[in-house]
């Protein structure tokens, strides 16, 4: 077959994110990258529920990158818990399907 056009994919997951350890205040990053056509969209989820970035925030402390990794600005950790602690997986879909990663746990460095 002489067929050239690029047939449209589901999404697979190239890059999953690891476990990481930071200290709080620190900036830290979760990698997920995605691969599929057309280019899957990229949602995280923390625990089972999904996490906002500055897309729906534009004050929020996450941003998702180009690549769909998940990078903060600094880790938020306060008297009243660790809001960032917890265990992440990417989600990348497009109309074919979706890919979830491997979970990858975040955990906030003792004083």
């Amino acid at each position: 077959g002489s067929n050239t056009q690029l047939e449209d994919t589901a999404p697979r997951i190239v890059e999953h994110p690891t476990d990481v350890l930071v200290s709080k205040g620190e900036p830290a990053t979760l990698n997920c990258k995605a691969e599929g056509r057309p280019p899957p969209v990229v949602e995280w989820y923390k625990d089972g529920e999904r996490v906002e970035t500055d897309r729906e925030d534009p004050r929020s402390h996450r941003t998702l990158l180009p690549g769909g990794s998940l990078f903060f600005l600094r880790i938020l950790h306060g008297r009243r818990g660790k809001p960032d602690e917890g265990v992440y997986v990417c989600v990348a879909r497009n109309y074919l399907g979706e890919a979830t990663s491997r979970n990858a746990s975040l955990e906030v460095a003792g004083e």
